[in-house]
């Protein structure tokens, strides 16, 4: 039975990694709060894996970060060193097996691995690590990356990253955890953000995370970007950078990572998300006006910009639905005569707000365009007079190969379609997407630095045409191994 998405129109977060060396710290324990600052970021499974000198140990399980770690679980995860993740799948299914951090062992090296991204070449990479003998015990990208590691004819574990990152195409940042070092690692394109922080004095030392919202939880004061193709190891006191000598023709920080991903409180290129959004909203009025009594945004992700819309126009801003923020994934599927019942699940209309009202609703991105028409019907039968539609994105007209499960190039509303077409379908009165140029305005960006590919069509590198997630997944035709359980330490709960 396929699952049902309250609001299943939203483009799906991709995972957030976070990764901590400190001898005066419990690790796990402040990984574990780190990934609670990261949960927007995946909601299927999260991990931790700790090293402590001599052993590397290892809990992770399906399900949010508070239903995966209980406090035995985190007094299993001894050492100095931490990595953590929370996932949603990109490339695999969502099942227990692929779960992260991977940890794969060779005759030289083990070493635990947890990845943001997706590897455009994995296929091939797979296929010949599988001609070597390797036997895959999972159906993801990432423990492709783990044995590629692994079994590198180079010694050290900076030399072996250096050689990684010669061989992997696609977005990456990592963290990896050996006996006895962290590794920060970072694609040459700089896909997606990857931040370090410092702990405070009294106990010193470092942080490595997806968004710097993740720092702040656990204390920790924001340094700086890891580079795009930058290797950051620490180990013992000491942190070295390892630079790829080559520099890529351009580098390509997703958009969505400002229009949707990232929490509004997380800094961005030395910019703050939640004030860049604002300013997404006032230049989406400036390409879009229009007359009307009151601006609201989808709750939460387009609060930001449609204040800033509502600041720019002079229009009201008023919260016109409330959001349950405790509706997550169900496999109850709604009856015939329930088909808002997803809309309902997840948002209600402030009646006495909208009722007769001419209405701007702003909304950060429109996708498979599915659920839209049932927040607009929404809103109507809470009175609305008209209902414009803004849209604080460009049309997106094709898919994310980086690690963002949005949607197939047939299955995009915007994919070959008008403005007025989709306005149709939608049922909205009007509609107005922020341009390519309006975002690259706000963002102080251009071609050579962020990716566009879902507006545009323009890939940072080459692509396959239609790329399947579940590609690795056994079938009678590939022999993968299903059973787990040796793969992973004695200390995960199953």
């Amino acid at each position: 039975m396929a699952s049902f998405l309250p609001y299943g129109d939203s483009l799906h977060e991709e995972c957030g990694v976070v990764g901590l060396r400190s001898s005066d710290n419990d690790v796990a324990r402040l990984a574990f709060f780190g990934l609670f600052a990261l949960q927007h970021r995946g909601q299927e499974s999260a991990g931790i894996a700790s090293a402590d000198g001599s052993e590397i140990h290892i809990v992770s399980n399906m399900g949010l970060v508070n239903q995966v770690f209980r406090e035995e679980d985190l007094e299993q995860l001894v050492g100095n060193i931490a990595i953590g993740h929370t996932r949603y799948s990109t490339t695999g299914s969502s099942t227990e097996k692929n779960a992260q951090p991977c940890l794969v062992h060779s005759p030289d090296i083990s070493l635990a691995v947890g990845h943001n991204g997706n590897i455009t070449n994995a296929q091939a990479l797979r296929t010949e690590l599988i001609e070597q003998g390797i036997v895959f015990r999972s159906t993801n990208d990432t423990e492709v990356i783990a044995h590629l590691l692994a079994c590198s004819p180079a010694s050290s574990i900076e030399e072996r990253c250096q050689y990684a990152m010669k061989r992997l195409q696609g977005a990456y940042s990592l963290v990896i955890l050996t006996k006895d070092k962290l590794v920060a690692m970072r694609d040459p394109m700089g896909v997606r953000p990857f931040s370090l922080g410092k702990l405070p004095a009294d106990k010193p030392g470092w942080v490595v995370a997806s968004e710097t919202c993740a720092l702040d939880h656990i204390g920790a004061v924001y340094e700086r970007d890891i580079d795009p193709g930058e290797i950051v190891v620490f180990e013992h006191e000491s942190v070295h950078s390892i630079r790829s000598p080559q520099k890529p023709v351009k580098t390509a920080l997703c958009s969505f990572e400002h229009i949707y991903f990232s929490r509004p409180d997380s800094i961005l290129e030395n910019s703050s998300v939640y004030m860049l959004r604002r300013q997404m909203g006032a230049r989406l009025f400036r390409e879009h006006p229009v007359s009307a009594d009151v601006v609201i945004g989808i709750p939460d992700s387009a609060t930001p910009a449609a204040e800033g819309f509502a600041q720019e126009s002079g229009i009201p801003y008023s919260q016109g639905l409330t959001k349950n923020r405790y509706v997550g994934r169900t496999f109850i599927q709604p009856d015939q005569g329930l088909r808002d019942l997803g809309v309902r699940m997840k948002f209600n209309p402030l009646t006495d707000v909208l009722k007769g009202k001419k209405i701007v609703v702003v909304d950060d991105s429109i996708v498979r365009g599915t659920t839209t028409p049932h927040v607009i019907n929404l809103l109507r039968k809470a009175g609305a007079k008209e209902v414009h539609l803004r849209v604080c994105a460009p049309p997106i007209r094709f898919p994310c190969h980086f690690g963002v499960d949005m949607a197939t190039r047939k299955e995009l509303i915007a994919n070959q379609r008008t403005v007025s077409e989709v306005q149709a379908l939608v049922g909205a009165d009007s509609l107005g997407y922020l341009s390519v140029e309006g975002l690259h305005s706000v963002l102080g960006a251009g071609v050579d630095t962020h990716c566009d590919a879902c507006f545009t069509g323009d890939y940072p590198i080459p692509v396959q045409l239609e790329m399947d997630k579940l590609a690795f997944e056994p079938t009678p035709s590939r022999n993968i191994t299903e059973d787990g359980q040796d793969w992973r330490n004695q200390t995960q709960r199953r």
